[in-house]
């Protein structure tokens, strides 16, 4: 398993990516709109920056209104994401997403708990 993104909730996904290209020196790789929110992917070399704008409400939104803007969740690569939906399951960490939903990029994602994570919300991704 490999790091994947940390994805940042923000008000703003477009201000924050400029500002992260100039002090990070990285590029914008992927930009979509993505149901209720605009994403932008920034290119870090071992891993992205997910920059997540909320248009509505939903998840992202709630979170900002909770929480203010921030990191939102930490995402990690794997290959197979029925089996580590499994493993994790088995260890007795609680599953958010207990089959694998269509993520940003069209990769299959899934969540976990953050309750039983210390208080990480971690997502599987499966490119």
């Amino acid at each position: 398993m490999n790091f994947d993104h940390a994805g940042v909730a923000t008000d703003d996904a477009e201000g924050l990516a400029f500002l992260y290209t100039d002090l990070f020196g990285c590029e914008i790789a992927h930009e979509e709109r993505f149901g209720e929110l605009n994403v932008i992917f920034l290119e870090l070399g071992n891993g992205y920056f997910e920059l997540l704008e909320p248009h509505g409400d939903g998840t992202i939104s709630r979170y900002l209104d909770e929480h203010g803007a921030g990191l939102h969740h930490v995402a990690l690569e794997t290959d197979d994401i029925e089996a580590t939906l499994d493993t994790a399951e088995s260890v007795g960490v609680e599953l958010i997403d207990e089959e694998p939903r269509q993520g940003a990029w069209g990769h299959r994602v899934a969540f976990l708990h953050p309750g039983s994570t210390g208080g990480v919300l971690i997502e599987f991704v499966e490119h």
